[in-house]
């Protein structure tokens, strides 16, 4: 048996990150997500399958080429290689626990397409490999 407390998991970004790996050695990652209004996550991409569950709030979300609003009570799931973002369109914190099926976050963070950036998702720099 493993207990773990949230308040004692790192709050990285707009999330609490429970490591599976780092948590007994289970197969899954969490991103508890406790994302401001605004605030969300960049398009990326996983080499693994992703299900997230809105437990508050509104997230508008790209889902590949498609923009879609899910709401408290809504699973989305991800599969491995599709490109995806959020965005907190709420006007409170958006409750969403993100679960990844691998030990480890793997993330690789994607230049914004006509989608992403017309869902309004955050920016952020992607390393160019040499």
């Amino acid at each position: 048996m493993h207990f773990v407390r949230k308040a004692d998991l790192p709050f990285i970004g707009s999330s609490f990150n429970f490591v599976g790996a780092d948590q007994g050695d289970v197969a899954v990652s969490i991103y508890l997500v406790e994302a401001q209004p605004g605030r969300g996550a960049p398009l990326h991409e996983h080499e693994y399958d992703e299900i997230a569950y809105i437990a508050e709030g509104t997230s508008r979300m790209v889902l590949g080429g498609t923009i879609r609003e899910a709401v408290a009570g809504d699973i989305v799931v991800i599969k491995a290689g599709t490109p995806h973002g959020f965005l907190n369109i709420g006007q409170g914190v958006l409750r969403q626990f993100d679960v990844h099926v691998n030990p480890r976050f793997k993330q690789q963070n994607l230049e914004p397409t006509e989608v992403s950036r017309k869902a309004g998702l955050p920016v952020v720099p992607v390393a160019v490999s040499s």
